[in-house]
């Protein structure tokens, strides 16, 4: 049986998906030991032959593709759990580069911490173009996540979860919290997300700890188009939108609104502080964002 099963749900993104499977064949762990399943959730481009034909490449290496007709993100990833057959399984997406080393990171974790069941490595924005200036640590959170919490493997505090792109689970996880809520996740051009989120919040409600093993690293690539002014309105409010669908399964909708309400006068603070320092370019998008997850939030 393999060690980790390492999934990757695509949709419409043949040639990053690509970019991706060029760095899964690039893993020092023995090839023997793992598995990458593909999740095809509908895509009408040429995903399915940009695979075929990497995989017939590439015949010493475990590559498998399988098909999600139930649209969204959670569904696809639903489909490669259910599909893998590791003891681990890494769920990573289809804009990342996985580090060499990521494979053997989650085997070597999982196996020296046989209690643990569930864990997320480093994230790294790598941008098409140059970092926009008006980009700050709070914005690119919510565009490029990136994380990196220790140079060893530590526990995540209360307030962090796992990336949603870098995030690996012992099997048996599923039987006992469930898999992803299709109800929440991206799906098709909708940027409702969530999902991870609230498979953390389950689990950590079931008592299971969270741990950040920083050798298991991925680069998440940020194009252009997720820089436009667009992109950045739609994806603010429909962080928003994801917060009350949340809030709502879990009867917290008073305590979200009132978290958010706290958010407000900090980024307002926030905004502030950044025009003292002469840069008002953050101070704008940073309140830009704030006003549009709130109104997600309050569903304006």
């Amino acid at each position: 049986m393999k060690k980790l099963s390492i999934v990757v749900a695509t949709y419409n993104r043949s040639q990053s998906l690509l970019r991706t499977l060029r760095s899964v064949v690039g893993q020092t762990a023995p090839a023997e030991q793992w598995e990458c399943v593909v999740v095809n959730n509908n895509s009408t481009d040429d995903t399915e032959a940009v695979f075929a034909d990497f995989a017939r490449e590439n015949p010493t290496f475990d590559l498998r593709m399988v098909t999600e007709t139930k649209q969204g993100l959670s569904n696809a990833r639903n489909c490669g759990i259910e599909a893998s057959v590791g003891d681990y399984i890494a769920i990573v997406d289809d804009d990342e580069t996985l580090e060499d080393s990521f494979a053997e990171s989650y085997i070597e974790f999982f196996d020296s911490f046989p209690t643990a069941m569930a864990a997320g490595g480093a994230v790294k924005a790598c941008y098409e173009s140059a970092r926009p200036r008006w980009m700050s640590r709070f914005t690119e959170q919510m565009i490029a996540n990136p994380l990196d919490l220790d140079i060893a493997v530590t526990l995540f505090p209360q307030n962090r979860v796992p990336a949603g792109g870098n995030m690996a689970f012992r099997r048996e996880v599923f039987d006992r919290v469930g898999l992803f809520n299709p109800q929440l996740g991206r799906n098709g051009k909708s940027l409702v997300g969530g999902e991870e989120n609230d498979l953390f919040a389950r689990l950590r409600r079931a008592g299971e700890l969270l741990y950040f093993v920083p050798n298991a690293a991925i680069f998440h690539h940020i194009p252009d188009s997720k820089l436009t002014d667009d992109y950045f309105d739609r994806l603010s409010y429909n962080v928003g939108v994801s917060k009350r669908l949340r809030a709502e399964a879990d009867g917290e909708v008073g305590k979200l609104l009132k978290s958010e309400s706290r958010k407000q006068v900090a980024t307002y603070l926030l905004y502030v502080l950044y025009m003292l320092v002469l840069q008002p370019l953050k101070a704008k998008y940073l309140l830009r964002m704030r006003n549009g997850i709130y109104k997600g939030v309050k569903q304006l």
